[in-house]
């Protein structure tokens, strides 16, 4: 059987058996079951064995459970709600000001939790009725809240960051500290936008309602930025600074989660066990993909579909940007179809020797992946963030709502991903300097 051949059935079954709606783990695990038994050899399976067990034992993995388990307890600590009563105070009475306060909320619990669903979940409760409430266009709530709510993807300590670096053999640090201008360059767009509409389309926005507040209880309001501010820079400059790997400082950011709740009266056995539940059912999820992941490459790399994968690149008469387009293309069609850790863990072994051989910085281009999935999250009809919001979506508003609301903000994240694309030194001056 020729390369061409069993590159063609791999393709295919995995596509055949993703839409037959089996998990994706077991979709992949069985496939390369199948596949090694089949196409190759029986004894061959002990190849798949040793790859996967080669990854279980990656110290670097140890970060994603605690990361998932700092959100789940900041989650219970009532950060989030004093956080967005201080919001409401601050801007309240600006125009447009709770929409750009819902962004600047979700960008500090990006660099909080790294956890999407946590965002648009949380904002869609708190935010959302307030909105509303106050006039404002539920196309222009619904945008804000998805669009805003994925930044997790992006801003460290990303999750999904961890598991590229790790699947790439490139640093955590480097990578998560990569995403950090990116991250603020999408919220800054959306905060532009949303400030276009107040201005330029007055029927979207109220004109700035609300009981005018005592400064003195704004400036008291601030006290709820200090517990947030001081994980964020536990956690963001000790990777920064070379203090601590990123799995030690998310050891610390789970420490500082505890003291969070500890302080603010929240902490419990009751919440402690749920948390660690969370973080139990979250981290079998995605070492089970890795599993199936692993096991799946580690046959498509032995039956020879990588190297035929390069031969034909190298034979296309293309740019190499050209190239890099379609690889783009391709995550935004799997963002709205697959969670980001199955594509990470199923495309980053096939298209990294590609930017390798094409010449391109792998950490530049693990912030073009993010922003690439992050832009399928919130694409129509099929985006996963489309659905977090949905649950709390009030009943006379409609998933066509939702649509027609996040298409201005998924111009502005190709936008976003267009200027990372021709800047490249926007992403990796910031993890350059780490290593001065």
């Amino acid at each position: 059987m020729t390369p061409n051949t069993i590159l063609l059935i791999m393709f295919g079954g995995l596509t055949l058996l993703m839409l037959s709606g089996l998990p994706i783990a077991f979709v992949l695990g069985g496939l390369s079951l199948l596949l090694t038994v089949t196409l190759w050899r029986p004894d061959a399976v002990v190849l798949m064995v040793l790859q996967v067990f080669d990854t279980m034992r990656s110290e670097a993995l140890l970060g994603i459970p605690l990361y998932i388990l700092m959100a789940s307890i900041l989650q219970r600590s009532g950060i989030i709600e004093a956080l967005y009563q201080a919001m409401e105070l601050w801007f309240g009475r600006v125009r447009g000001g709770l929409a750009v306060g819902t962004v600047v909320i979700c960008v500090v619990m990006a660099a909080m939790t790294g956890v999407v669903g946590a965002a648009v979940t949380a904002m869609a409760v708190l935010a959302m009725p307030e909105m509303l409430k106050r006039g404002y266009d539920p196309k222009l709530v619904t945008g804000t809240i998805c669009a805003s709510g994925t930044l997790g993807i992006l801003i460290p300590p990303s999750v999904l960051t961890i598991v590229y670096a790790v699947t790439a053999q490139v640093s955590i640090g480097k990578m998560l500290i990569a995403g950090l201008v990116p991250g603020v360059l999408l919220a800054t767009l959306y905060i532009v936008y949303i400030l276009a509409v107040a201005y330029f389309k007055p029927g979207a926005v109220p004109p700035g309602a609300g009981e005018r507040v005592p400064m003195a209880r704004k400036l008291a309001s601030l006290k709820s930025l200090v517990l947030p501010a001081l994980l964020i820079v536990m956690i963001l400059g000790s990777i920064f600074f070379g203090i601590a790997t990123p799995t030690e400082a998310a050891a610390v950011g789970v420490f500082g989660a505890l003291v969070s709740a500890a302080l603010r009266r929240r902490l419990s056995v009751d919440g402690l066990v749920g948390a660690a539940t969370e973080t139990l059912k979250a981290t079998a999820m995605i070492l089970w993909i890795t599993i199936g992941a692993k096991a799946y490459v580690s046959i498509f790399t032995g039956l020879g579909g990588a190297d035929t994968l390069l031969a034909f690149i190298r034979e296309l008469d293309v740019a190499p940007y050209v190239i890099l387009a379609v690889m783009m293309l391709i995550l935004m069609f799997l963002g709205t179809v697959l969670d980001e850790i199955g594509i990470i863990l199923l495309t980053v072994p096939v298209f990294l020797p590609i930017v390798r051989l094409l010449g391109f910085d792998e950490i530049w281009f693990g912030v073009l992946y993010a922003l690439t999935i992050q832009t399928g999250y919130i694409s129509p009809p099929f985006g996963y963030t489309l659905f977090y919001i949905k649950g709390p979506l009030p009943p006379h508003l409609s998933m066509a709502t939702v649509y027609r609301g996040v298409l201005p903000f998924l111009c502005l994240q190709i936008v976003g991903l267009l200027i990372c694309a021709a800047f490249p030194t926007m992403t990796t001056w910031l993890p350059d300097l780490m290593s001065n």
